[in-house]
């Protein structure tokens, strides 16, 4: 066969992922309306809470974020604000919320500590040295909480078999081109997915900004420190929850996460090492989602059929129903957002397939200002020496 012939099948081939695709969106749908119509455990358990918080530079809306988990309705808890660098900008924000509430129920923790690679991990330890309590919430620093947030992650804890709680979130607050593109990846691809996988059993989910687990059940699974190394924590630490036979939780809660991007490299960076860590943790359904990506495939078959009206027409229906599940998945989340920046949604698909395809090459990621190599099993290790402080 020659060059055109083969170009001819090749093109035809891109209808298995445009109809996976238009069926899987539909899906989806009805998928994310099951899952929210779950019911809430009672709120009846209400042990002490600690409650860590790690804290990092002056992100968008952090004093907004961060006044919002200390302002909960719950009878008895603390609030740790993990810092690493005396000099982080952020300490006086963290040090006035402190002298509002009060340090019986404010903790600010500045410890340095370098277990391993992963930032994060290594603030938490120095906020989990002042841990008084056996329940524990691990809570990103740029999310916004409703005042029924701990009572309704901390219920589930109540049976003993529940070995961590999760919640899904949405990125809000998007104000360039590339924070929109990065909120449709979470509240359009991503959140969608994850819902599906839930409801369908496919797969479970550990999604690292809403967290609760017992001090005991993270020592458990070999403690926050065995973490440290690892490019995505809350992945490995959900993964050794259900292969240790305990339950996760995943509650219909939906939280809110400040999208917050300098610049469009750091928007690049993070969807390249995202699907480098997904490919390295479940190689076989990352493989499997390229028969689900309609919208690039579609418009690589109506360039192979340009003068075909019905080429288009396939064109249409494929953007139509993606258009219109993502609107009413939105919808259901409560996410006007999504809404707003929908018409960049064909142009997040296509650069989508671009991240799946360099997942299957590239192996570093630059982080903190330090390259990375990213091994099997979502390890980061240093690629070249670390500098000296």
């Amino acid at each position: 066969m020659n060059l055109g012939q083969w170009g001819e099948i090749l093109s035809w081939l891109c209808l298995l992922p445009i109809t996976g695709g238009i069926v899987y969106n539909l899906l989806t749908v009805f998928t994310t309306r099951i899952f929210l119509a779950r019911s809430l455990p009672k709120q009846d358990f209400q042990p002490g809470v600690s409650v860590l918080k790690p804290v990092r530079g002056l992100e968008k809306n952090l004093e907004a974020n961060l006044r919002t988990i200390a302002q909960q309705n719950y009878p008895a808890y603390e609030v740790i604000y993990c810092v690493q660098d005396p000099q982080d900008p952020a300490l006086p924000i963290v040090k006035k919320l402190q002298a509002e509430f009060g340090p019986e129920k404010i903790i600010v923790a500045v410890h340095q500590v370098e277990q391993g690679a992963n930032g994060k991990v290594n603030n938490l330890l120095g906020g989990l040295k002042r841990a008084k309590y056996d329940i524990l919430v691990i809570s990103d620093s740029d999310t916004n909480l409703r005042p029924d947030y701990l009572t309704t992650i901390v219920s589930p804890l109540a049976d003993r078999l529940a070995g961590c709680v999760t919640t899904p979130f949405k990125l809000t607050q998007a104000q360039t081109w590339y924070e929109g593109l990065e909120l449709l990846t979470i509240n359009a691809d991503f959140m969608p997915s994850v819902l599906f996988a839930e409801v369908t059993g496919a797969s479970k989910a550990c999604l690292g900004p809403s967290i609760a687990i017992r001090r005991s059940t993270l020592a458990q699974l070999g403690g926050l420190a065995a973490l440290a190394d690892y490019l995505v924590e809350d992945f490995e630490l959900g993964r050794r929850v259900w292969t240790s036979g305990l339950k996760m939780v995943f509650l219909p809660y939906v939280i809110e996460a400040v999208v917050d991007l300098g610049q469009w490299q750091n928007w690049w960076s993070h969807q390249t090492y995202w699907d480098q860590n997904t490919y390295l943790a479940r190689p076989a359904p990352f493989l499997a989602t390229v028969i689900i990506r309609a919208v690039p495939f579609a418009l690589l078959f109506t360039f192979g059929h340009w003068s075909q009206p019905w080429a288009w027409l396939i064109f249409f229906i494929t953007l139509a129903t993606r258009y219109g599940t993502a609107a009413i998945v939105a919808q259901e989340l409560k996410d006007g957002e999504t809404i707003r920046y929908l018409p960049l949604l064909p142009l997040r698909d296509c650069f989508g397939l671009i991240f799946w395809a360099l997942s299957f090459s590239q192996r570093q990621v630059l982080w903190r200002g330090i390259t990375y190599r990213l091994t099997k099993g979502g390890k980061i290790i240093p690629a070249s020496p670390t500098p000296k402080s």
